[in-house]
């Protein structure tokens, strides 16, 4: 009777990519993002149809300006809000939620290598914050007419606009070793950025000084190269927005690769 052959023990080659590893961090974020649709989705859409709804009763009561006009410049600013908002959450929340339960050890140990993770993290929290953001975006056909002027810049920022959010909550993510620490940096850094980009009012508006520190917040880029696929209206050059957003976010995808090949503040 022959003998019963032995097989070696090698390591398992996935070739430059290991797809299985890749589709299973990138569902697993999913099914963490989305794991209560009602505060998901149905929340940003709520939130921003009432912030719609205040902007046209009180632009029709309280100016001269037309309530169509403001609410048209508004609702793109709101839609490119929410797309970061959400990418945030996904990234940032989970991570500390991880941590927290210990459950990062499942994708940290993991056959990835540090740039594939960087890839899953920053893929789907923007595929979550463009998802979002189509929802609050339909919600807007009900204050605004259903056109878009350059579909293709509309595109393009809104991803980057998601990578921008889902890279920056990921290294918050990994940074932080307490809720409050998240909460803060959200509140007092994050919001406050977004908010004086011009999401609610014209750049050009505001006083001098207003528009020359507008001018070093990388989020106004976004939302005005936005607003430019939305709407056809811009205040920063097109090329220059395109160039802030591309550059901004290769950095963050290179510090979060250095993290995450480094093991920062994830195997303690």
């Amino acid at each position: 009777m022959a003998a019963p052959q032995v097989m070696a023990l090698r390591a398992r080659r996935f070739g430059p990519v290991n797809w299985i590893g890749c589709w299973s961090l990138l569902r697993r974020q999913f099914k963490n993002g989305f794991s209560d649709l009602h505060y998901t989705i149905l929340g940003p859409v709520i939130s921003n149809a009432l912030y719609l709804l205040l902007f046209v009763i009180a632009s029709s009561s309280l100016t001269k300006l037309d309530p169509q006009a403001i609410v048209i410049f508004i609702a793109p600013g709101l839609v490119c809000f929410s797309i970061a908002e959400r990418a945030f959450e996904v990234s940032g929340a989970n991570l500390i939620f991880d941590k927290h339960e210990r459950t990062h050890m499942d994708w940290l140990m993991a056959p990835l290598t540090p740039t594939e993770k960087a890839a899953c993290f920053a893929l789907s929290s923007t595929i979550a914050g463009m998802v979002v953001g189509s929802a609050v975006a339909l919600m807007t056909l009900l204050f605004v007419p259903a056109e878009v002027a350059h579909p293709g810049a509309l595109l393009f920022f809104a991803a980057a606009t998601g990578m921008m959010h889902g890279l920056i909550g990921t290294l918050l993510g990994i940074w932080a070793a307490k809720w409050d620490q998240y909460t803060a940096l959200h509140t007092f850094v994050l919001l406050p950025l977004a908010f004086l980009s011009g999401v609610f009012a014209p750049v050009t508006a505001m006083p001098e000084l207003a528009q020359t520190l507008i001018a070093f917040n990388p989020i106004f880029y976004l939302i005005d190269g936005f607003r430019f696929g939305a709407i056809g209206e811009a205040v920063a050059d097109l090329r220059l927005s395109a160039t802030v957003a591309i550059a901004i976010n290769l950095g963050l995808f290179a510090w979060v690769h250095y993290w995450l090949r480094t093991g920062y503040r994830l195997k303690s």
